[in-house]
C-alpha cells in the first residue's frame, strides 16, 4: 500500500474529520514508528506503526462499502451487552464497520456499512447536514397545518427545535397516510418524536436514501457491496474527493 499523509489515514480510521486529525498531529499526539511527526508527513499503514496518545491505530487495508436493508428488531449500534441482534449479525463480516445512518430497533431501511471513517464522519456529523430520505406511515391523515408545522421545524419535549424538513404526502392508506420525509439532521428517534408532538403518531419508518445512495430493490435483511461508481458519487457528494485533490 502506498504512503499517504498521516492525517488522511487517521481520518479514514475514524478518528475524526481531516481537520481534527491535523490538530492531533499539531498537538504532538501522533507518532510513526515511535517518532513524533509534523503536519504533512506520510506513512505506509502496511509497514509503519502509527499511534495516537501511545495507542496503536488500526488502519483498514481495504475499504469496504455495503448497503444493507435493515429489518425491524435489529440494532444499528454495536452493543455486546444488549441481547438484540445487530446489523453486523446480518452481514457476518469480521472487519469492524461503521453503521452510517443509524436506525432505531423498530425502524427499517437503508444503512451504509463501511470502514471508511472519513466518509462515515462526513455523512453522520450534524455540521454537514447531508440528506436522508424516509417513507413514514402515520396513523392519521394529516391536515395542511400539521404538514406545514413539520416542514418549518418542531420544538420537541426536551426543548430542541428540529431543522426545516421536506415533507410530502405519498398516498393515503385507510385512516393513515404515507409521507416522504427528507431530513438534514439525525437526532435520536426524531421522526417519531416529531410526529407525536404534532398529533401524527408514527407507525412505520423506512429509510430509502442516504445522500446519493438509494435503497433500490434490496429486500429486508439483504445487503450488497456498492459499485465503484456509487462510492465515487457518495464521496463526491460528501465533499471528500475535492479534499483529496487538494491534499
Amino acid at each position: 500500500m502506498a504512503e499517504e499523509r498521516v492525517q488522511k489515514l487517521l481520518a479514514a480510521a475514524g478518528l475524526g474529520s481531516r481537520r481534527a486529525c491535523e490538530t492531533l498531529i499539531e498537538e504532538g499526539r501522533v507518532t510513526v514508528n515511535g517518532k513524533f511527526i509534523h503536519l504533512g508527513d506520510k506513512a505506509d499503514p502496511a509497514r509503519d506503526s502509527i499511534k495516537v496518545d501511545g495507542k496503536p491505530v488500526r488502519l483498514a487495508q481495504e475499504r469496504i462499502y455495503i448497503a444493507l436493508n435493515k429489518p425491524k428488531g435489529y440494532l444499528s449500534d454495536i452493543d455486546e451487552n444488549h441481547p438484540k441482534p445487530t446489523v453486523n449479525d446480518l452481514i457476518g463480516i469480521k472487519e469492524p464497520l461503521f453503521a452510517v445512518g443509524r436506525l432505531d430497533l423498530d425502524s427499517e431501511g437503508l444503512v451504509l456499512m463501511t470502514n471508511d471513517g472519513e466518509l462515515a464522519n462526513r455523512l453522520t456529523h450534524p455540521r454537514y447536514k447531508h440528506e436522508k430520505e424516509y417513507e413514514v406511515f402515520v396513523i392519521k391523515q394529516p391536515d395542511a397545518e400539521q404538514l406545514e408545522i413539520w416542514r418549518r421545524g418542531v420544538v420537541l419535549e426536551d426543548g430542541y427545535r428540529t431543522m426545516p424538513a421536506k415533507v410530502e404526502v405519498m398516498n393515503n392508506a385507510g385512516s393513515g397516510t404515507w409521507l416522504r420525509i427528507t431530513l438534514r439532521e439525525g437526532k435520536k428517534r426524531q421522526i417519531r418524536k416529531t410526529g407525536a408532538r404534532i398529533g401524527l403518531p408514527v407507525a412505520q419508518i423506512k429509510r430509502v436514501r442516504i445522500g446519493t445512495l438509494k435503497l433500490g430493490s434490496l429486500r429486508l435483511g439483504e445487503w450488497r457491496y456498492l459499485s465503484g461508481a456509487e462510492v465515487r458519487r457518495l464521496r463526491q457528494y460528501a465533499g471528500l474527493d475535492k479534499e483529496e485533490k487538494s491534499s
